[in-house]
């Protein structure tokens, strides 16, 4: 795959603010200091493009990048634990909850699961929800070079099993920013769904 000319178009405080675009759009989701920013850094082969912070919260507006002039990938800020208010977090969620209900362009969520630990509650809701909210995902297990071998096989099992009875759950990717690990499967995934004009496209190639 050609690399991607990507380009930062704004950072969203509240949902009046949202963009209106007519290209299919990619999510980024997962708890705070999951990787998200790491990851977006490492699909495009920068190093500076999603700012990276070992203090949970840093990401704290919905970031929208323009990929190839054909597809918007939408960073979200982290779920859960920030080194901020409650009511700070609570605006957050309500953020995000909002851009991931009614996004009507939204095709596609990756969801990112910290692959050195069992799935957490906020991992494990946010699989029900994206299944319940019939919204296609992938599960894109994080830092991935920190683990074994075969602890990352037994962890991608672990979250197959998990879905196995979820019919919007589309792949589990174990993914390392520093081996480049996933890195050649998930790409071709984000090419496939740039070209998608529909759920129901997206849905024939699966």
């Amino acid at each position: 795959m050609k690399s991607l000319n990507v380009e930062f178009l704004l950072g969203v405080t509240e949902p009046s603010k949202f963009p209106k675009f007519t290209y299919p759009e990619i999510a980024f989701i997962g708890r705070s200091n999951v990787g998200k920013s790491s990851l977006l850094n490492s699909i495009f082969n920068r190093k500076n493009l999603a700012r990276i912070s070992s203090t949970p919260g840093k990401t704290q507006q919905i970031n929208f990048y323009t990929v190839d002039k054909k597809t918007v990938f939408v960073d979200l800020p982290g779920f859960g634990y920030a080194s901020v208010s409650k009511a700070e977090r609570e605006k957050w969620l309500n953020l995000n909850m909002t851009y991931l209900k009614e996004r009507e362009n939204l095709r596609l969520v990756l969801l990112l699961v910290d692959s050195r630990h069992d799935p957490q509650d906020i991992d494990l809701g946010l699989m029900e929800w994206l299944e319940n909210n019939d919204k296609k995902f992938i599960v894109i297990l994080t830092k991935s070079d920190k683990v074994t071998v075969k602890q990352i096989a037994e962890r991608k099992k672990q979250v197959e099993n998990l879905l196995e009875q979820c019919k919007n759950s589309l792949e589990v990717l174990p993914y390392s920013c520093e081996t480049n690990l996933g890195r050649e499967q998930l790409m071709a995934v984000l090419k496939r769904v740039s070209y998608a004009n529909s759920y129901s496209t997206f849905q024939g190639v699966e």
